[in-house]
């Protein structure tokens, strides 16, 4: 045991899953229309929008067709890119408006205090875009949690599927697989990163289907030592 380092999911892992599908997916769909009409000049959002009109194999499509296609990528929950970024331009707003916080469990937050302080560097590693999860962090139910992450991975690192995302991320830790732990409720993310010999825990949240990975119901009954 004696990990050096635990990279952490957030939705069923740190989180509800109903915070981003009941509270942050809805306000995108209700703000990211009129966001990207007014905000579409401006640099950050113009390439997320020439980002779309590849993946769409469009070349000339619309602001109109961009947004058609946002929503749709929304609907069919799509791990895509372009459709993260721009989400978490538009949960910024209303963080900063104060219209949510980020929902983080009560446990979650305590133990990733106590992890760091025992010197364990922490990690995030989601399908939303770095940005919305640092959002999340920055303005959660238990006050600003950035301080505690030594970095945080998204889709732009690979899919959370994918052998070659984990490595890529121990490449990135510079750390060996045994002093790694990864957190996370879904079995295929697990398997994907224990088949590099990286050490798992299946949080069981929310009446997950239990898989053959170590299970925790909460990150107190989480060894990490």
């Amino acid at each position: 045991m004696n990990y050096r380092a635990i990279i952490t999911d957030i939705e069923g892992t740190t989180s509800r899953i109903s915070f981003v599908t009941d509270i942050l997916f809805p306000y995108a769909k209700a703000h990211l229309p009129a966001f990207i009409q007014r905000e579409q000049q401006q640099p950050a959002v113009a390439a997320e929008l020439d980002a779309i009109r590849r993946l769409l194999g469009q070349p000339a499509a619309s602001t109109d067709d961009c947004i058609a296609a946002l929503l749709d990528w929304i609907a069919a929950d799509k791990k895509l890119t372009p459709l993260k970024t721009l989400q978490g331009m538009v949960w910024q707003y209303g963080y900063q408006q104060g219209h949510f916080q980020g929902h983080i469990y009560p446990d979650a937050a305590a133990q990733l205090r106590h992890w760091q302080q025992q010197g364990i560097q922490l990690y995030v590693y989601s399908s939303g875009s770095v940005q919305a999860q640092q959002l999340l962090f920055q303005y959660s139910e238990a006050g600003d949690l950035r301080p505690l992450f030594s970095g945080y991975f998204d889709t732009r690192i690979g899919a959370k599927q994918e052998i070659a995302s984990y490595a890529a991320i121990l490449q990135h830790l510079q750390l060996p697989p045994n002093q790694v732990l990864f957190l996370s409720d879904v079995p295929a993310e697990l398997d994907a990163a224990a088949k590099l010999g990286i050490a798992t825990v299946q949080l069981i949240r929310e009446q997950q289907a239990p898989s053959q990975h170590q299970r925790a119901e909460n990150f107190y009954q989480i060894e990490v030592q």
